[in-house]
């Protein structure tokens, strides 16, 4: 791996214990975050969702979903869902570790991979699930002016989080919190040697 920036981030995820979460009555499934350097700087791959999918209509996401019977294991879903959405090929993946799960509002635990692919890269999206794909500079996830906070009232509980602008997207729900805890876990090292 040629990128000094990637590199530290495979060094700063191999050194911390992941924290697996089980909430109750929760569905596994799991996502890739897939980081890459482009042009002058690195960038994160999205993806907006169709109006034809049954969950998360035009919501942005990560690539993933819920294992099927050929699944070996959690990353072996988070990879078929990449290859089946977006046209990854699993052999193009290198794993650099791994995240902390997130539990969602809607009942699931999802386990989180990251990995980077070599850039420029041909996406070939199945049209049924994504609308667009979404390349977001880090920069742009890092800049504090588009960064909202978000308050959800719920039964006997106020809960506080966050969401991210992108041009004319929003990303929230689990998808903003699973890039909260990537980029508290980067920015550092990002600063010391510029993204």
């Amino acid at each position: 791996m040629a990128d000094p920036n990637l590199s530290s981030l495979k060094q700063i995820l191999s050194k911390r214990p992941t924290v697996p979460l089980k909430g109750p009555n929760c569905t596994p499934a799991a996502v890739l975050l897939l980081v890459y350097q482009k042009e002058h700087g690195h960038y994160i791959n999205l993806q907006k969702r169709t109006q034809h999918v049954q969950y998360h209509k035009g919501e942005v996401c990560l690539p993933g979903g819920t294992p099927e019977t050929g699944d070996a294991s959690l990353l072996g879903t988070a990879l078929r869902e990449a290859e089946e959405e977006i046209g990854i090929q699993p052999s193009d993946v290198t794993i650099l570790g791994q995240l902390d799960d997130v539990v969602t509002r809607t009942g699931y635990t999802v386990t989180v991979f990251v990995g980077t692919i070599p850039h420029p890269y041909s996406f070939n999206t199945n049209d049924a699930e994504v609308e667009e794909v979404l390349e977001v500079p880090l920069t742009v996830l890092l800049d504090s002016a588009n960064l909202r906070e978000e308050v959800h009232w719920e039964p006997n509980n106020i809960t506080t989080g966050y969401s991210y602008a992108y041009g004319q997207h929003l990303i929230y729900g689990a998808t903003a919190k699973i890039i909260d805890q990537f980029l508290q876990l980067i920015e550092p090292a990002l600063q010391n040697r510029g993204s």
